[in-house]
């Protein structure tokens, strides 16, 4: 039987390179047998054609590395939503860019694990260089800690609420994002009072009156671009309330807090300093691998209710004699070193690459909704804020809509999401591919058009 050589070390680089050239073949059949952004026939057709590839998951002699790569790789390439294709559209499903998924190879083939220093020498010091320029972006000063994204970052800034003060009340607009109510949830802490957002963002007399009736402590939690809308809260008026209450402040931005790379675009989120912790993804608007979301901070000592001590991993000794603590940078364990794509997408691009790219695709957003509003059969919600825009045929009820949206998805010829706005139901375009062109939106249209019954 051929042993399976290893990936990593002197000899690992040289077995690697004939498999990646078998998967970039296979990703590249894959899509050309899909022929779209997502593969026609509906659930049922993809899977068939899953079974069938797979026939048996686990037999009994392997079928080699070449063949299972190949095979593997271009039945899920075949059946995949290619975030990549311009009528990809639906959901905050970021193509990512060849350097970071480039970048991602090596942590994977590396595999470090940042749950101690002896795991991850370089990759844990990386982390701190990385997280501390990016809190300074946000803060002037700071730190951050790696995520899985915006979930995992608006759960443990409601963690760190709770430690510091206890069972904090958390104060959130009825347009904040599921996670987090469900973080409450999830830390014992009181029910939110959820605050109306009536036009999508946070009702600021609505929310003046609940401060004013709250006994403290409380958090209250904003959000700088809605999952529906891509809506961005009014951050320095939520700021002065806070302030005048005596509540803290967490911003979830993991959506629009990229926009502070752009000078054109950073004004939308003026305010967000103000904010004792933000969450900020780089999977969404960053344009990295799944996943690179991060929870920032404007004092590291904020962190410090994190520290945990497991003697295999930071023995008190071994602290104190230099070996840098891991464990309080994380409520995970087992940690990949997910900020090397991060790292090398900042150092390839700089401020002005990842500027243009953030340009582009709210230059997409507006374009596109220029388009819906010419076209007498579409009915636009309203000018975007940061890259989402919703749309519908106009006069259509909302059985009308959803029927669209689930046919085209059906016959793969294209992803949009779903939004409930103004008491109807919308087609949500989310554009984060930075270079759709005027042509592949004019092409989105027309399909979303050729699909209106007459």
């Amino acid at each position: 039987m051929h042993t399976p050589p290893l990936a990593g070390g002197p000899t690992g680089p040289a077995a690697l390179r004939p498999l990646i050239g078998v998967v970039l073949d296979a990703l590249r059949d894959g899509a050309v047998a899909r022929g779209g952004p997502l593969p026609g026939g509906g659930p049922q057709a993809v899977a068939v054609r899953v079974a069938a590839a797979v026939r048996e998951v686990f037999p009994a002699e392997g079928t080699g590395a070449e063949e299972a790569l190949a095979s593997l790789v271009r039945t899920v390439a075949e059946g995949a939503a290619d975030p990549a294709d311009p009528r990809c559209a639906a959901h905050l499903h970021t193509p990512p860019l060849a350097l970071a998924a480039a970048a991602d190879l090596a942590a994977a083939v590396l595999n470090p694990s940042l749950d101690s220093w002896d795991q991850a020498p370089a990759a844990a010091e990386l982390e701190g260089h990385v997280t501390r320029a990016l809190a300074a972006e946000l803060f002037g000063g700071g730190d951050a800690l790696v995520t899985t994204g915006g979930t995992e970052s608006n759960q443990l800034a409601l963690l760190l609420a709770r430690e510091r003060h206890g069972a904090v009340q958390l104060v959130c607009g009825a347009n904040a994002h599921h996670s987090v109510p469900r973080a409450a949830w999830l830390l014992g802490l009181p029910d939110p009072v959820v605050v109306p957002a009536p036009a999508g963002t946070l009702d600021l007399a609505a929310l003046d009156d609940a401060l004013t009736d709250l006994h403290h402590p409380v958090l209250v939690t904003a959000t700088a671009g809605t999952t529906d809308t891509g809506a961005v809260d009014p951050l320095p008026e939520i700021a002065d309330l806070c302030a005048r209450h005596g509540a803290e402040l967490h911003i979830d931005a993991a959506y629009g807090g990229p926009l502070l790379f752009s000078p054109t675009h950073r004004a939308l989120l003026r305010g967000i300093e103000r904010a004792h912790s933000v969450t900020l993804d780089l999977h969404k608007l960053g344009w990295q691998p799944v996943a690179a979301g991060l929870l920032a901070v404007p004092d590291p000592a904020r962190l410090a209710a994190l520290a945990h001590t497991a003697d295999y991993l930071n023995a008190d000794d071994d602290t104190e004699a230099g070996l840098p603590d891991l464990l309080g940078r994380s409520l995970r364990t087992t940690r990949r070193p997910d900020v090397l794509k991060i790292a090398v997408t900042l150092r390839a691009l700089g401020r002005a690459g990842l500027a243009d790219l953030v340009d582009r695709t709210i230059g997409a957003a507006h374009t596109f909704a220029d388009l819906v509003e010419k076209h007498p059969a579409l009915e636009l919600y309203g000018r975007p804020a940061l890259s989402t825009v919703l749309f519908r045929p106009a006069g259509a009820p909302d059985d009308e809509v959803a029927h669209i949206r689930r046919a085209l998805l059906t016959e793969g010829r294209a992803v949009l999401g779903r939004a409930r706005a103004d008491g109807r139901l919308w087609l949500k375009a989310t554009l984060l591919n930075p270079y759709a062109t005027t042509d592949d939106l004019a092409q989105l249209l027309k399909i979303v058009e050729g699909s209106i019954p007459r």
